[in-house]
This record gives C-alpha cells, sequence and structure tokens, in this order.
C-alpha cells in the first residue's frame, strides 16, 4: 500500500478550504485516508498553513511520497524533508 501526502478538499463551492493528509495513493481525493496532518485555506491573505510537522516527518520516514503541491506548501512554510532513501 503505497501512501502519499496529498490535500483532499473540503469546503463550499467555490469557498475551498483543503487538509493535507496521509492516504492510500488509489483512494479517491476525497476519500478515505489514515491521518490528517495540517490544513491550507488559501482564501486567507496571506494563505493559512498550518502542518504538523513531526508527523510529516514520520510518515516520510515510513515511506510515503508527497505530492507537488505539498511539497511547495513546506518548502514555502520552510519545514526540512530528509528522506530515509538518502545514501
Amino acid at each position: 500500500m503505497p501512501v502519499r501526502i496529498r490535500l483532499t478538499r473540503k469546503g463550499a463551492k467555490k469557498r475551498p478550504f483543503y487538509r493535507i493528509v496521509a492516504a492510500d495513493s488509489e483512494a479517491p481525493r476525497d476519500g478515505r485516508f489514515l491521518e490528517v496532518l495540517g490544513y491550507y485555506d488559501p482564501l486567507e491573505n496571506p494563505a493559512k498553513v498550518h502542518i504538523d510537522e513531526d508527523s510529516v516527518r514520520k510518515w516520510i520516514q515510513r515511506g510515503a511520497k508527497l505530492s507537488e503541491t505539498v511539497r511547495s506548501l513546506l518548502r514555502k512554510k520552510g519545514v526540512r524533508m530528509v528522506s530515509s532513501q538518502t545514501s
């Protein structure tokens, strides 16, 4: 079961709000997930991002892959990732 750290959409029509979750890569976008790792509110000015860095690191050490959007949010937030696959 490959795990991805990605966004799941919440909120009303034209009022998006996203959760950052660890989910099975084959699960639907808004479907079942393993753990909520934070949230992203793009409508705030500036956009509001809250991330549980310890949980994200834990999932990455377990082999989870980041989606491009989550990778970008983490980079903007200043979170440094250390992959367990470094040699």
